[in-house]
């Protein structure tokens, strides 16, 4: 896993952007209390859900391949 440029700031971009997709189309309403990491795994679990980004295999699932996935889905976006 090649790490991307601005990896950091294209995470937070993506987790802005995932909720922002995830509300808008109303399965969720994320309250301020929610941690990064739960935003982090719901918005992975709806983007694979609805077919926009590729799963990861379930056995290299974590915290820091998640969090690469959304950079890239972030990067991809802007």
């Amino acid at each position: 896993m090649k790490k991307l440029k601005n990896e950091k700031a294209l995470f937070k971009q993506a987790i802005i952007d995932g909720v922002k997709y995830a509300e808008a189309r109303g399965v969720v309403e994320f309250e301020p209390t929610d941690s990064s990491s739960d935003k982090m795994h719901y918005i992975y679990r709806l983007l694979v859900h609805d077919k926009v980004i590729q799963p990861i295999p379930e056995h290299q699932v974590s915290q820091q391949t998640i969090r690469h996935k959304l950079a890239i889905w972030a990067s991809k976006n802007h």
